[in-house]
């Protein structure tokens, strides 16, 4: 019936009647596209409509794109700063994703309609929940922000865990640090294993960083003569500095052992087990040139002569063999 009349419209006003039609019509669909979208949906305590959730989400969206673009940019201006420490830059552009991230995420839930009020509330009742369900993750986080602020450990330090796992620190993120090996390998530890164990930094406060070669030598061998090779041993090596220059130590009297220590210093802490092994090389060498034994345990039997048990049982052997 209706499309009886709108053909008998068009046929009596002509192309600019259908034209017309053709207006009201489109114009009654967004007509009720609107009443859907802004029609309130109850959830609760709270009233949220289509049309502000989309308004939200498009806000949350754009708060991490922005995120991440005001903190790239910063970090570049930064960079060129040459008195500003990296891991500082680092600090400073991580604080800011964060402070952009929270604000879009606080304004989209204010546009969406959310009581903040509420969400506190929830935030508390849960807080024991959280605390015992994820006590780790949440000592992580908080690790993870005095990594930034205290800073410790900062990204292109050289830290060592446990005197095992080695490499530098390539990012601080919420709740990991990544860090690469020398074989480029990526390690990632949780934020409260830096934090509440023993970590060593390689680069925390100076950038040259002192490496210790034990050696021993033979409990009769001259001491100024392996003094005089240890640091004959160490000129040369390649990122080894001559200031402060190469230091040897007598350590102490072993067992069967005279102990020393080499010690050298370097500004690239990531190249020590190179440099060690450089050393250790030119050590070898130059030991064997100048006759410088290095100790091997000795045990020593002592067979007494009378009688006993011993000297027993090896007459009885004796005799079992004829």
């Amino acid at each position: 019936m209706l499309e009886t009349g709108l053909q008998a419209a068009t046929n009596h006003f002509g192309k600019d009647s259908q034209a017309l039609l053709l207006f009201w019509g489109w114009r009654d669909v967004l007509n009720r596209i609107w009443q859907v979208v802004t029609t309130p949906i109850p959830i609760g305590n709270i009233s949220i409509t289509a049309g502000w959730l989309i308004v939200g989400i498009l806000i949350f969206a754009l708060s991490i794109f922005l995120s991440r673009v005001i903190s790239s940019f910063f970090e570049r201006r930064l960079e060129k700063q040459a008195q500003i420490d990296p891991g500082l830059r680092y600090t400073i552009a991580r604080l800011i994703n964060y402070f952009v991230l929270v604000i879009g995420v606080v304004w989209s839930l204010k546009v969406i309609g959310v009581d903040l009020t509420s969400i506190a509330l929830l935030f508390t009742a849960l807080s024991v929940g959280i605390g015992f369900g994820l006590q780790y993750i949440a000592a992580d986080i908080a690790a993870g922000f005095i990594l930034l602020f205290e800073r410790p450990i900062r990204v292109g330090d050289r830290i060592t865990i446990d005197n095992d796992l080695e490499g530098d620190v390539r990012s601080i993120k919420l709740r990991t640090t990544v860090m690469i090996t020398n074989d480029r390998i990526a390690i990632i530890v949780p934020n409260s294993r830096l934090v509440s164990q023993p970590v060593t930094n390689w680069s925390y406060a100076d950038p040259r960083a002192r490496i210790a070669i034990p050696v021993s030598v033979s409990a009769d061998s001259d001491i100024d003569l392996v003094t005089e090779t240890l640091l004959l041993a160490a000129q040369g090596i390649e990122k080894v500095l001559e200031d402060p220059p190469p230091k040897v130590q007598f350590l102490k009297f072993g067992e069967y052992s005279l102990d020393f220590r080499l010690l050298v210093w370097t500004r690239e802490p990531s190249r020590h087990p190179q440099i060690r092994s450089d050393i250790n090389y030119r050590v070898a060498k130059l030991f064997r040139e100048r006759n410088i034994k290095i100790p091997y345990p000795v045990q020593e039997l002592r067979l007494q002569s009378g009688d006993g048990p011993l000297k027993e049982a090896l007459l009885d052997e004796e005799q079992r063999g004829k």
